[in-house]
C-alpha cells in the first residue's frame, strides 16, 4: 500500500469522504487521490516521491507556477512580522490600490478570505444597491458553496449528479434565477418576466466550471446591454479568469466591463484569499459606511497580501507573461485539437488562452446540456493513463486544465506525445 493510500485509508474515517473539498475526490474516476507533500514551478511530488507534471495550478492561482522565489521571498518576510494580526495594515492598501489601478471597472475593493465570500458579498451589495431581490445565475457556472447560489452549479456538483445540495432551504433559493449560457433569449425571457425584480446578473465570463465553453460572440456585450436597460447590475466572477487571462482579466480580454467583479486566490498567489470590487457609488453601500452588512476577522491576511502584491505586481511589470502564456495556450490546445481529429476521434476541445479542456463527447460544447453529453466513464481511463504517466489533470470532466509561465514548450510536447499513447493504444 503506499503512502497516499494509507493517508486516504485514514482521511475517510476523519474527514468527509477523506478530502476537505469534493474537487479533491476521486469518487467520480475511482482510485485514491495523490496526498501532495511539496511542488516546485510545473511540479508536484506526492508523500510517495512521485513527481507529477501539474495542470491543476491550485486551481488555478500559480500561474507563474509553484513556489515562485520571488513569492516565496515575500511570503517568509511578512511571516517574520507575524502571521495575523486582525487589525489594519498597510499591505491591504497597497493590494486595494493595485487592483483598482489594474481593474478599469474597480473604484473600490473590499477584501475577503474566499471566493465563495466574495460571490456571497456581491450579490448581497447588488441586492442592496437595487432593492431588488432576484439573481440570474447561468446553469453549468459555479459561484461558490452559498445557499443562493447552489442553483444548477458546475464543477464539483456535476462530477457528483447532484443538481443542486441538500440543506440548503427553498427560500434561499426561490429568488434566483436560471438561464442557459451562451443564451441571450433566455436572459431576456427571464427580464421579460422579472425585469424590475432583478438586482444582478452573475457570469463567469469564461465558463471554467463545467469544463472550459468560452462566450459566444456578443454574449458577454448582450449581457451588458440588458442590465443596462433594467438598472440591474451585471457581476463578473472572475475568480478563474481575474489576472490569468491578461491583467485586466476577462474584462480586458473581451473588452465589457461589469459593475462589479469577484476574484479567489489568485490575488493571495495561491493563498486562501478573495476580494470583490465596483464602482464607488455601489461599494459605498458596505458597512462600516453603508447599510449592507459583511465583515471578515481575518480579510486581508498580511501574510496572503504580501504574496498577492507581489504575484499582481510581477503580472503587471511584465506584459509579456501573458503574451506568452497565451501564445503557448493557443499553441497546445490547437495541437491537441489537430491530433484528435488526424487521429478521428469526435472529442472536443475548447481553449481560451491557458484555460482549456478535452470533453469526450461528439457534440460541440457551449452550454450546460452540451457538457453534459460527455462520456464521464472515458474521461475516468483517460484520467488515470495521464496519472500513470506522471501527469496530474483535475480528477472530472468537468474542470479547467490549467497552464502556467513555468510550463516550457518540451514539457507539452510531451504531453501532447503521452495523450497520442492514449488514444493509439
Amino acid at each position: 500500500m503506499t503512502k497516499s493510500e494509507e493517508l486516504f485509508h485514514e482521511a475517510v474515517t476523519l474527514i468527509p469522504g477523506g478530502v476537505n473539498s469534493p474537487v479533491r475526490a476521486f469518487g467520480s474516476i475511482g482510485g485514491t487521490p495523490r496526498f501532495i507533500d511539496h511542488a516546485q514551478g510545473a511540479y508536484m511530488t506526492d508523500v510517495d516521491g512521485i513527481t507529477y507534471l501539474d495542470f491543476i495550478g491550485s486551481w488555478g492561482p500559480m500561474i507563474l507556477g509553484h513556489n515562485h522565489p520571488q513569492i516565496l521571498k515575500s511570503v517568509e518576510e511578512a511571516c517574520k512580522k507575524g502571521l495575523s494580526y486582525g487589525a489594519a495594515t498597510e499591505k491591504e492598501v497597497i493590494m486595494a490600490r493595485l487592483i483598482c489601478e489594474i481593474v478599469p471597472s474597480i473604484e473600490m475593493v473590499r477584501m475577503v478570505n474566499s471566493g465563495t465570500e466574495a460571490v456571497m458579498s456581491a450579490v448581497r451589495v447588488a441586492r442592496g444597491y437595487t432593492g431588488r431581490n432576484k439573481i440570474v445565475k447561468f446553469m453549468g457556472c459555479y459561484h461558490g458553496h452559498s445557499d443562493a447560489m447552489l442553483v444548477k452549479a458546475g464543477s464539483g456538483v456535476m462530477t457528483s449528479g447532484i443538481p443542486d445540495s441538500a440543506g440548503v432551504p427553498a427560500g434561499c433559493t426561490q429568488d434566483t434565477l436560471s438561464a442557459n449560457y451562451n443564451d441571450l433569449d433566455s436572459v431576456k425571457e427571464l427580464f421579460s418576466k422579472f425585469g424590475q425584480e432583478i438586482a444582478a446578473v452573475i457570469v463567469e465570463p469564461v465558463g471554467a466550471n463545467m469544463g472550459v465553453v468560452p462566450p459566444k460572440p456578443g454574449f458577454l456585450e448582450g449581457l451588458r446591454a440588458i442590465c443596462t436597460k433594467y438598472g440591474a447590475l451585471l457581476i463578473f466572477d472572475e475568480v478563474i479568469t481575474g489576472f490569468r487571462l491578461g491583467i485586466d482579466g476577462a474584462q480586458g480580454y473581451y473588452g465589457v466591463q461589469s459593475d462589479l467583479t469577484t476574484f479567489g486566490k489568485i490575488i493571495g498567489a495561491g493563498m486562501p484569499v478573495g476580494a470583490y470590487g465596483g464602482r464607488k457609488e455601489i461599494m459605498r453601500q458596505v458597512s462600516p459606511v453603508g447599510n449592507v452588512y459583511q465583515a471578515g476577522t481575518l480579510s486581508g491576511n498580511p501574510v496572503a497580501m504580501a504574496a498577492g502584491i507581489t504575484q499582481l505586481t510581477i503580472l503587471r511589470d511584465h506584459p509579456q507573461i501573458y503574451r506568452e502564456l497565451n501564445e503557448k495556450g493557443d499553441w497546445f490546445f490547437g495541437k491537441l485539437k489537430k491530433m484528435i481529429e488526424d487521429a478521428g476521434k469526435s472529442w472536443q476541445v475548447n481553449h481560451v488562452g491557458s484555460l482549456g479542456c478535452i470533453f469526450f463527447t461528439d457534440q460541440h460544447v457551449t452550454d450546460y446540456a452540451s457538457a453534459k453529453t460527455s462520456d464521464t466513464v472515458k474521461f475516468a481511463e483517460y484520467f488515470h493513463y495521464m496519472l500513470d504517466h506522471q501527469i496530474h489533470l483535475g480528477p472530472s470532466q468537468f474542470e479547467a486544465m490549467f497552464l502556467s509561465a513555468a510550463h516550457t514548450k518540451e514539457e507539452l510536447k510531451e504531453v501532447l506525445s503521452v495523450i497520442k499513447s492514449y488514444m493509439n493504444r
